[in-house]
């Protein structure tokens, strides 16, 4: 079944002892390049860098306590990973994460320091998904996927209702990371009901739109896996199924970002908000600073800031 605002609603009771309330950043300079008000929500300063905390503290909650000496098992470039290994950390449960084999060291590092197993697979060759289960069966393990999973959805969709209580102001916009469609899941059910009026959009690197893609065509499509690697934490095959149920009635559309644009909003970043962001959690604030989604209030989802720092190197020297 898919999650509910309901849902979102007790995530957030649920998983408050356990997470960091970001706050809402704001600055002049921001407003004025823009031409509006704008809200960034930096989940940077989240516990592990990354929203992604959110919905695997919400999920691994849920899992029957008499079930959690097994331990959980999950697929992830590194956000949902380390998250996971943190929570199923704070709930003595074991974590079993499989990791791209190019991920970057950074996070797969950050995945150990929190206890977890890590066995790695080819990001190319490799059916992830399939590979997560497999691995949970052998285990006895309870499998949870990074985005396409009702209780994952439910805890992202904490970063909106946070937002809109501290923005103090009505968004008529928002602007989404997206991969496979969780974190944007989260905060649709969130607008709809609580900002109706609010336009939100998926933003995604280029050659890798297939959010943009599905939603201008009504039905799931996929990437063709060639796109520029420079945004690991969104390189996803294609939208999920429950996340695109989720979606597509409530989402205005999607936007890609160049390369550039990423690292020009990496960059601004660093220099205004001060804070660092890795490439896929820079996308939203890259199209927002390239008028790719305008509105006169803009909430912003900076998602995460797990940033490779020869990769964040490159950004700075780009300029």
């Amino acid at each position: 079944m898919t999650p509910s605002f309901a849902d979102v609603l007790a995530a957030a009771t649920r998983i408050a002892p356990h997470i960091r309330r970001t706050p809402v950043l704001r600055h002049p300079a921001l407003d004025a390049a823009v031409g509006a008000a704008v809200f960034i929500k930096p989940e940077p300063l989240q516990r592990t860098g990354s929203f992604k905390l959110r919905g695997a503290t919400n999920a691994l909650m849920r899992i029957d306590p008499a079930l959690r000496p097994r331990g959980v098992v999950t697929h992830s470039s590194g956000n949902h990973g380390q998250a996971t290994a943190c929570a199923a950390a704070a709930l003595g449960m074991p974590a079993l994460i499989a990791m791209p084999a190019d991920a970057p060291a950074v996070k797969v590092a950050a995945t150990r320091r929190w206890g977890a197993e890590i066995t790695f697979f080819d990001r190319h060759n490799t059916d992830r998904h399939a590979l997560a289960v497999s691995l949970a069966e052998q285990r006895g393990a309870t499998h949870v996927p990074p985005f396409d999973h009702a209780d994952v959805i439910a805890g992202q969709g904490t970063l909106a209702l946070e937002l809109l209580e501290d923005a103090g102001q009505q968004l008529d916009a928002l602007a989404v990371c997206t991969g496979g469609g969780g974190l944007l899941g989260g905060c649709a059910l969130v607008m709809a009901e609580l900002a109706p009026y609010a336009q939100v959009w998926a933003v995604e690197p280029e050659g890798w739109d297939d959010y943009g893609r599905s939603l201008r065509a009504g039905h799931r499509l996929e990437n063709d896996g060639q796109g520029d690697g420079l945004c690991d934490a969104l390189l996803s095959k294609g939208p999920g199924e429950m996340t695109f149920a989720v979606n597509a009635p409530r989402v205005a559309g999607g936007v890609s970002v160049t390369r550039a644009e990423v690292f020009a909003a990496m960059r601004f970043a660093f220099e205004h908000l001060k804070i660092v962001v890795e490439p896929g959690g820079a996308v939203a604030l890259a199209a927002v600073l390239a008028g790719k989604v305008k509105g006169s209030a803009i909430g912003v989802v900076v998602s995460g800031g797990n940033a490779d720092p020869a990769v964040f190197a490159q950004a700075l020297a780009a300029a």
